[in-house]
């Protein structure tokens, strides 16, 4: 095990429990950049005097360089170890495995239980193990043998949300009887088509669960429904089985079309009744704003980082602006629901966003509910960026 020292004037923070291992908190950092480290190596990690403060793993992702794991000197990363941090985060979730309308959820949500870049989802018997760096990829014989061994399964599956070219034809299968994809999942009583190997999603996104459900058990029936970013139709989907008189969902993909139609045949809605249509959201604005089309509720859930044909879109910067244009399709009274999932805006930078589209608009606007992750994408309390989901309704109100 490679010992680090943490700089002093991190020691506060790495003794309050924060989980992530950045380059800046590390004594003699350019240990990560000669290539003497490699991913999934375990990292003692010490104070200026050489005392023991925690055990990390060293893993390159997007946030940063790897995780702690345990704050006990004595505890062996071993499959032991594994299956003790999945035991624990089924127990917070038992209750879930008892609901007969729902059979998709998160039975372990990274460093929300206390491993950062793990995840693992339960669907419909299955389970599937997304690994976000290489570094805990190392464990993976490890994990899987953990989870193996209690729980039981129809099969496991692993996802690696990493680039790995030297397993390209690899589709994930583990242990168990292997799918046939698609596999029909349930979330609140609706039916769902999920792939573990079609690239790095599933197909739908698990942590908007509840707003689903309020889309179409509050507010869907007899209204029209613009869903943008829709990418396999889910909100669309949910909007007509609430009874929306129609919905139009759009989305920059190509398979876009081919797995909402799927989705809506699965639950026996006809897709002819709706619109899906394959198109570049800000290119569909125009041109809904130029045939002065007005929808009752329009779904805003872009990709924190987004790219085009012509048009970079990040939230932080272009968020205003583009709900500018989703307020100028939106009827008079109507709702927007308005979500984000960058986690480096929080909820009170997120309503500063809205309000600046608003004010762009040139218009008023009311939030009358709100959501963030459900129960089972567990966060933790002492890294504020793993609470990322932010979901506001918005009732548009006129000037005066």
């Amino acid at each position: 095990m490679i010992e680090l020292k943490i700089h002093e004037r991190h020691h506060e923070k790495y003794s309050n429990h924060y989980p992530l291992l950045f380059k800046e908190a590390i004594m003699g950092n350019h240990i990560f950049d000669t290539g003497e480290l490699e991913e999934g190596e375990l990292l003692k990690l010490t104070d200026e005097r050489g005392k023991y403060m925690a055990t990390a793993y060293y893993g390159r992702q997007n946030k940063g360089l790897g995780w702690i794991i345990t704050t006990n000197s004595k505890e062996k990363i071993d499959t032991l170890f594994f299956k003790r941090k999945i035991y624990q985060a089924l127990e917070k979730r038992i209750g879930l495995y008892n609901n007969p309308k729902t059979n998709a959820f998160r039975v372990f949500n990274g460093e929300g239980d206390g491993i950062g870049g793990l995840q693992i989802d339960f669907l419909n018997g299955n389970y599937l193990i997304s690994y976000y760096s290489k570094g805990i990829y190392k464990f993976n014989s490890e994990i899987v043998a953990a989870l193996s061994s209690v729980v039981e399964y129809d099969s496991i599956y692993e996802k690696k949300r990493f680039e790995d070219e030297s397993e390209s034809d690899f589709d994930g299968f583990v242990k168990g009887k292997r799918i046939d994809f698609p596999l029909l999942v349930k979330e609140n009583g609706v039916n769902l088509n999920v792939y573990f190997n079609d690239g790095a999603m599933i197909g739908f996104f698990m942590d908007q669960r509840e707003v689903r459900r309020a889309l179409r058990n509050n507010y869907a029936k007899n209204k029209t429904v613009l869903n943008t970013f829709s990418y396999t139709g889910a909100f669309s989907l949910f909007a007509a089985l609430g009874g929306a008189k129609k919905t139009t969902s759009v989305d920059l993909a190509n398979r876009s079309l081919e797995r909402t139609i799927e989705n809506f045949k699965a639950n026996a809605i006809d897709p002819a009744d709706h619109e899906i249509i394959v198109e570049d959201v800000f290119h569909y604005f125009k041109w809904a704003q130029k045939k002065n089309l007005k929808y009752d509720i329009v779904i805003l859930d872009p990709p924190s980082f987004a790219k085009s044909k012509d048009f970079v879109f990040n939230a932080e910067k272009d968020y205003p602006e583009l709900l500018a244009n989703a307020i100028a399709v939106t009827k008079d009274s109507g709702i927007i629901i308005a979500s984000n999932n960058s986690s480096t805006i929080d909820m009170e930078k997120f309503k500063q966003l809205i309000g600046k589209g608003f004010n762009m608009a040139d218009l008023r606007f009311e939030i009358f509910e709100s959501y963030q992750l459900p129960k089972d994408f567990r966060t933790n309390r002492f890294y504020e960026y793993s609470d990322y989901l932010k979901v506001l309704f918005i009732r548009i109100k006129k000037k005066g």
